[in-house]
């Protein structure tokens, strides 16, 4: 359903963010994330005034590959900075490697802001990080799993679609509907989102 009709505007700003997730066939998984900004008007370059950037070239254009295993837990990060406004943003490329190690499952945001926080890394980097993990969740579907047998699944109670006293956890998990989730059940930070039921297919995507 389209949004209600805007008022007289003028279009000044475009972001494009897209999120992908592989299964590999070593048995992890690469979650790729790509940022693109432009303008919609054409304006000075900030790295060479001199020239004119034209409306829709890249301001930021860049692009992560996270490799995780099932758990979540970062293999390893390549990182492209196509492009960028100032000639000293490649250098926040380096600090993204000390992701390594850190799960997506839990303070995956702490993280990126104890090893990438402030001028370590670059802020749109960040930004492609803190979101990559939903993507995560919606590819690897045994994540969703829960932690152990009688337990829910791990997002129930996480959003209004599920909760436990909703419809869709009443249709589709019946025998966990009224149930009162737990008061330290992990939310936004873990990004447990998912639109389709498990039942319904083998991934939560």
């Amino acid at each position: 359903m389209p949004l209600s009709p805007p008022a007289p505007r003028t279009l000044k700003h475009v972001r494009r963010v897209n999120y992908q997730g592989f299964e590999r066939d070593d048995g992890l998984w690469d979650i790729e994330g790509e940022l693109h900004d432009s303008k919609a008007y054409d304006a000075p370059s900030h790295r060479d005034p001199t020239r004119t950037r034209m409306a829709g070239e890249a301001i930021h254009h860049m692009w992560l590959r996270v490799t995780v295993n099932r758990q979540l837990v970062v293999q390893a990060v390549d990182v492209a900075m196509d492009s960028h406004p100032l000639k000293g943003c490649t250098e926040a490329q380096a600090a993204l490697q000390r992701m390594v190690g850190c799960s997506m499952a839990r303070g995956w945001r702490q993280a990126i802001q104890k090893h990438l926080g402030g001028v370590e890394s670059c802020t749109h980097l960040r930004e492609l990080l803190f979101n990559l993990a939903t993507a995560a969740f919606q590819s690897v579907p045994a994540v969703f799993a829960a932690s152990s047998p009688g337990e829910p699944p791990r997002h129930l109670g996480q959003c209004t679609g599920w909760d436990f006293n909703g419809n869709g956890v009443k249709e589709f998990f019946p025998q966990f509907y009224g149930r009162e989730p737990k008061a330290s059940a992990p939310a936004a930070d873990t990004a447990l989102t998912t639109e389709i039921p498990a039942k319904l297919g083998s991934s939560a995507g």
